[in-house]
């Protein structure tokens, strides 16, 4: 995605006070008129009407309507007000403090400047050349609202004049109804000045959502270098490996910072409802995909929507625990052939941002032997507890080939990251499949490993991080790992005890994981405990925290 070549400026409440100026003056010239024309009532009352009316209904609220409606008054009450409130008188007014310096700083550093300003044309003229800014602007525009100009065309012909994308271009305004709505609509990068009427508006919808806030022009050098960096950020490659609960965890924190997201997901769950459909329709187990599906939705409202239908567990009748998810997803492969190209239509009908790539299509199962020479076959065996402790993975039957797919996205990926996720069952069978290892080797890619925060009963008791770390090299190879991150958070006494009480323990780094030869990144990775957030978990469970995971992956070099 290109770096950010020109900024668009709204003018009022933007690069000055129009609402402590201005605004205070028109609605004292419409208090004078509105009592000329009857209004029964002194000026000051008539001044304090819409100060109120305003901070009521919020500065949408067509205020002289409801006091001409109050009061028995018509139209032409109305329109009188209305042209006393935006008579093109203009007081004594100046920039805002930061602006002629920023505007200068932003010129000698080579971007384009343009001011766009909505209004009627000879009050907003008179403003630009009381504020003497225009000196500092490759082009002024005013989109004039007594003929109706549309601000999204003044948009687009000021960057088809100047040849430039709404990618490289950044709008800089203080209504999300407006400058923001627009300028989000046609894929611009958007900055809301919370300053003045407008300061308070709630998004209605996610085009009023501006991609940064700021409540000073002092902010915007500072904007400008985040919103390139991010930019940049969104040109990589970001491939996710695992299943479970921690791969959709790592691709919800994720898709915030790019748009060149991959999973490859396990297929080897044997269990439950999942172990059901392999076994009675013969297809590959969808759980594992259908979570990822459900975090990769294109919004936060989408998610939520789709985690419930995804995750919604028939109650009564033959289909008694199956997720809706699962059947909607074995449906798919049934009528496309493959449960590769099932994902594909997923996707596509849901509008999914980024791809869920099955590791292998060959239907094979997770196996183990275990320290007392015991063979214990298919997943859900893999995980159970009262049992010996893990020994070796391996697939059966043997020789399950990863998807080209999958080995493509590893090639072309930028960074890899593996887990978090239950080590054998979630993340170790991945590397298993035939090809995948091999090819992350091969990658020039920085490849991250995310540590569990708690030890697995029956895969991973009594396993220090280090102990996660050897396993994950034995299968991935020695080298191959370039980043660790483990949590250094510590939970408070009642969380922790409730864990140990489950046989679990909580893992941080230990003395050995630093001679493994990977970075040892410790950070804070604990997600707060927020009842609304989408629990993909099937559990209340202490988990990675996705905003915190991400910030970090994409922080690396």
């Amino acid at each position: 995605m290109a770096r950010i070549k020109a900024v668009i400026f709204d003018l009022d409440d933007t690069l000055y006070d129009c609402s402590g100026l201005l605004v205070e003056a028109a609605r004292r010239r419409a208090a004078r008129v509105m009592i000329e024309k009857g209004l029964p009532c002194t000026e000051g009352e008539a001044y304090d009407m819409q100060v109120q009316l305003s901070a009521r209904h919020g500065p949408r609220h067509k205020v002289f309507d409801e006091i001409a409606a109050r009061h028995g008054k018509g139209a032409e009450f109305v329109e009188a007000a209305l042209r006393a409130y935006n008579r093109d008188e203009v007081e004594d007014i100046k920039p805002f403090p930061e602006a002629v310096s920023l505007l200068r700083n932003l010129r000698s550093q080579g971007y384009m400047l343009f001011l766009v300003s909505s209004g009627v044309h000879r009050r907003q003229e008179r403003k630009v050349q009381m504020l003497g800014l225009a000196q500092f602007f490759d082009e002024v525009v005013i989109n004039d609202v007594e003929i109706g100009a549309d601000l999204e065309d003044s948009y687009i012909e000021l960057m088809t004049r100047h040849g430039l994308t709404p990618q490289e271009t950044m709008v800089v305004g203080d209504r999300i109804d407006a400058e923001i709505r627009v300028a989000n609509h046609l894929r611009m990068t958007t900055v809301q000045m919370r300053h003045g009427r407008y300061a308070a508006l709630t998004p209605k919808n996610e085009f009023e959502e501006p991609d940064f806030r700021i409540t000073g022009l002092g902010e915007m050098q500072h904007i400008l270098a985040t919103a390139n960096k991010r930019r940049h950020r969104e040109q990589l490659r970001v491939l996710a490996i695992g299943g479970g609960t921690g791969l959709p965890m790592v691709l919800q924190g994720l898709k915030a910072y790019t748009s060149n997201l991959a999973a490859i997901v396990t297929v080897t769950d044997s269990g439950r409802h999942s172990g059901a459909l392999r076994r009675e329709l013969g297809v590959l187990p969808p759980g594992d995909a259908r979570n990822c599906l459900v975090a990769l939705s294109s919004s936060e409202r989408t998610g939520r929507g789709l985690h419930q239908l995804f995750q919604y567990r028939f109650e009564e009748g033959t289909l008694k625990g199956t997720s809706f998810g699962n059947l909607f997803l074995a449906a798919l492969e049934k009528i496309h052939g493959s449960f590769e190209l099932a994902l594909a239509a997923a996707s596509e009908i849901l509008a999914v941002d980024g791809k869920v790539i099955p590791s292998t299509l060959t239907d094979t199962h997770l196996c183990a032997v275990l320290e007392d020479g015991t063979v214990v076959r298919e997943e859900v065996n893999v995980h159970a507890t009262n049992k010996a402790p893990i020994r070796q993975v391996f697939l059966e039957p043997e020789g399950a080939e990863a998807t080209a797919e999958a080995l493509s996205e590893i090639e072309r990926a930028d960074t890899i990251v593996i887990g978090p996720g239950s080590l054998y069952t979630s993340v170790i069978t991945n590397l298993l499949v035939r090809g995948i290892s091999r090819a992350i080797r091969q990658s020039n890619a920085r490849v991250v490993y995310i540590c569990n925060i708690v030890t697995q009963p029956g895969e991973t008791d009594n396993y220090t991080a280090a102990d996660h770390v050897r396993a994950v090299l034995r299968y991935l190879g020695d080298g191959a790992l370039d980043y660790v991150l483990v949590n250094n958070r510590v939970p408070g006494a009642a969380t922790l005890l409730r864990y140990e009480a489950s046989g679990a323990e909580l893992l941080l780094a230990d003395n050995d994981l630093r001679d493994l030869g990977p970075q040892i990144i410790e950070a804070d990775l604990c997600e707060s405990v927020d009842p609304t957030r989408v629990l993909w978990e099937k559990e209340d469970l202490l988990r990675h925290d996705p905003e915190k995971l991400a910030r970090i992956i994409m922080e690396l070099r």
